[in-house]
């Protein structure tokens, strides 16, 4: 028997590969599945069973490209429903993988289908459980995701999760291994661990929502300081559970070239979004007019989901060669597939081609300090918490991921200056200000990182004011 943990960071997604006596399970696939297949042949298995934990929200599953490409069936718990054939197992059923078990414990409260995996191994020993977003390290899954879809509210998924948790997990043995579907910087937990394996007599421990007294306080504790999901939550479930386009074919369409002019008439006859995915440094120096900067080499997938609130609509990449297929693959990850190609060789075909271009004002944090006065707009684009740890003392704390409620606040008649942890976050906002018609700013490179080394007066706290 062997388990490996496939986990992808940009996510914080843990995906399963469990193998035994010449059979393989893959549990909660990501959307490309093709190193799974690989995995396979090269240990010689059959891919027997594809299970799901549940309908997810934060990205689309593998699973039905998987099903097509090796005919295992998919397995959901109870009362799942979705579109297409898939095995809907009882509470407590057994599915035999070579000389293991793994059995079906049905944990209703993050969503009503949630169904946690139980492997015993060869000698019939409870070994390991896959939770899913039932229960993490550190917290359990979020009971509000599933209100747009379901009848109940999110009080009372919380209490279906106490009992769940309660009646099907805390009874295990201590040394069974608990592997997650996430761990710390996923939006589908609040508290979660950086670890993304434990072992499930630590969580009966220390992890807070085991740990309280009783129901009650179990749903006051869970549902205490939930930020709204991202925007794209319920369409990725949508797809989850009605189906999706083949990964195959949406590589090969965002695969097109497209010269600058054909680019131009795209942008004339449609509401297709420009996304680059280049450096901030890049961006800065020339971009296309109202193009969107959300650079692959950080949370490139989270925050497209997060920024961009229609999985439909039209996206255009600029891009590098060598980062193509990756952000195409990144995008479907979450949900958008209609990616319409990409501009050959990127922005120097544009430039090349004499287009308007424009550029962000980019500015040090020493010379930041130079212009700053009290009377400086600052704005602060980070998270609570690193707002709150320390800031500037005259900044605006204007978190990233509610620009579209708070862009039009911005004043255009005085020079702002924008500014995140290290640049990523700010040169996002950056962009989004200049595609909705907000110039007048300067960002700071290296961000607050940058700033602290500096002589700008500093404080400490939440904003009353804050817009989150």
């Amino acid at each position: 028997m062997t388990i490996e943990q496939i986990y992808t960071g940009c996510l914080a997604q843990g995906a399963y590969y469990i193998t035994s006596n010449g059979e393989a399970a893959i549990i909660d696939p990501l959307r490309e599945v093709q190193p799974y297949l690989d995995r396979a042949a090269a240990d010689g298995v059959k891919i027997k069973y594809i299970f799901e934990t549940h309908f997810h929200a934060d990205f689309v599953s593998g699973h039905l490209d998987l099903s097509q490409k090796t005919e295992a069936p998919i397995v959901f718990g109870p009362t799942a429903n979705p579109a297409f054939t898939a095995i809907i197992a009882h509470d407590g059923e057994e599915f035999k993988l070579g000389n293991i078990t793994i059995k079906a414990l049905h944990t209703p409260g993050h969503t009503m289908e949630s169904t946690v995996y139980l492997l015993r191994d060869e000698n019939g020993k409870d070994h390991a459980i896959f939770t899913g977003d039932t229960l993490f390290l550190g917290d359990v899954g979020r009971p509000d995701l599933a209100q747009k879809s379901e009848t109940v509210t999110q009080e009372e998924l919380a209490g279906k999760l106490y009992d769940s948790l309660m009646n099907k997990i805390m009874p295990l043995a201590d040394n069974v291994i608990v592997y997650p579907a996430h761990g710390a910087g996923s939006a589908c937990g609040k508290n979660m661990s950086k670890e993304t394996v434990g072992i499930l007599g630590e969580q009966k421990a220390t992890n807070y929502a085991l740990n309280q007294p009783n129901k009650e306080a179990f749903i006051i504790a869970v549902t205490d300081g939930l930020q709204a999901p991202p925007a794209y939550f319920p369409l990725n479930v949508a797809m989850n559970k009605n189906g999706y386009e083949s990964l195959d074919t949406i590589i090969n369409r965002g695969n097109k070239p497209l010269s600058a002019d054909e680019l131009t008439l795209i942008l004339e006859i449609t509401d297709a979004i420009v996304l680059d995915t280049r450096t901030p440094a890049e961006f800065a120096l020339g971009h296309i007019p109202r193009a969107i900067n959300i650079g692959i080499t950080g949370d490139f997938a989270p925050w497209v989901g997060a920024l961009i609130h229609d999985t439909t609509q039209p996206i255009v990449l600029i891009t590098t060669h060598d980062k193509l297929n990756e952000s195409i693959i990144r995008l479907a990850r979450v949900g958008f597939d209609n990616v319409l190609g990409h501009l050959e060789n990127g922005f120097d075909t544009w430039k090349n081609a004499d287009k308007e271009t424009d550029t962000v004002n980019r500015i040090s944090a020493a010379q930041f300090e130079q212009e700053y006065t009290a009377n400086s707009p600052v704005l602060d684009v980070r998270k609570d918490g690193e707002y709150a740890t320390e800031h500037i003392a005259t900044a605006q704390h204007l978190t990233l991921s509610d620009i579209n409620n708070w862009f039009a606040q911005v004043d255009n008649n005085t020079t702002n200056y924008i500014h995140c942890a290290g640049g990523y976050r700010s040169m996002i906002a950056a962009s989004i200000l200049k595609a909705r018609g907000v110039h007048n700013f300067k960002e700071v490179d290296g961000g607050y990182n940058a700033i602290k080394n500096t002589t700008l007066p500093k404080a400490a706290g939440l904003s009353p004011c804050s817009i989150k």
